[in-house]
């Protein structure tokens, strides 16, 4: 109070309030940008539903519809005369190739067993290219030492392939591609390796008869040296 007169002091205005920064959600921050997703083109002759659907009743829809597949029973396959075109054609490339010659099984010696490996090749657009049947040994069944010795093999690089394209780009070389079929065929072998009759083409009154292998043989140990 001054001189009788009441002075009232002046409002203090309260300071502004900063309110902190909402930081965003980490899983937002972390989350990758999506890719569209396109369906395959050889999907496109097929319904697809989605994992969510349901039908009148009530009940999740799940169906799919396989055109061509591997099969994996010999008894089936047998009756395909596609996949029988393919065994044939594996056989006839060992047999072109001199890769075994039917013998007794030795004293000492244990055979090898060998199993079919059925693949749908397809082309780019999701046509059929070929039906391809490969005859393989279980080389798991091997042993050092009498199988095999040294499996060491040298592999390319993706680093060489690239260095000769950019060479061949740079000095405008022609560049060809091939493509060496049964590839493993074609090297020696120096181990005596013997294995069984391939499951389907077994010789009629020769069925105690083995392989003695003279050639590098699909899924054995040291293959890829010996074709190296």
């Amino acid at each position: 109070m001054e001189d009788g007169v009441t002075l009232e002091a002046p409002a203090v205005q309260p300071e502004a309030i900063i309110q902190p920064e909402v930081a965003a959600p980490i899983a937002t921050m972390m989350e990758r940008p999506r890719r569209p997703h396109r369906q395959p083109v050889h999907h496109q002759d097929y319904k697809v539903n989605l994992d969510d659907e349901v039908d009148d009743n009530g009940d999740l829809v799940h169906f799919s519809f396989l055109a061509d597949s591997e099969l994996m029973r010999l008894a089936d396959v047998i009756q395909h005369p596609k996949w029988q075109e393919a065994m044939n054609e594996e056989l006839m490339a060992i047999e072109k190739n001199n890769a075994w010659q039917l013998t007794d099984l030795p004293k000492g010696h244990k055979a090898i067993d060998v199993k079919w490996l059925y693949k749908i090749k397809v082309k780019a657009n999701g046509e059929i290219d070929r039906y391809k049947a490969r005859l393989v040994a279980k080389g798991f069944e091997q042993r050092e030492g009498y199988d095999y010795e040294e499996i060491i093999s040298l592999v390319a690089r993706i680093e060489t392939v690239r260095l000769i394209i950019a060479l061949a780009a740079q000095r405008k070389w022609k560049i060809h591609q091939m493509d060496v079929k049964s590839a493993f065929l074609n090297g020696p072998l120096d181990e005596e390796v013997y294995v069984k009759q391939s499951p389907g083409f077994i010789q009629s009154g020769k069925e105690e008869k083995v392989y003695i292998l003279t050639k590098a043989f699909y899924g054995l140990k040291q293959t890829p040296r010996a074709w190296n």
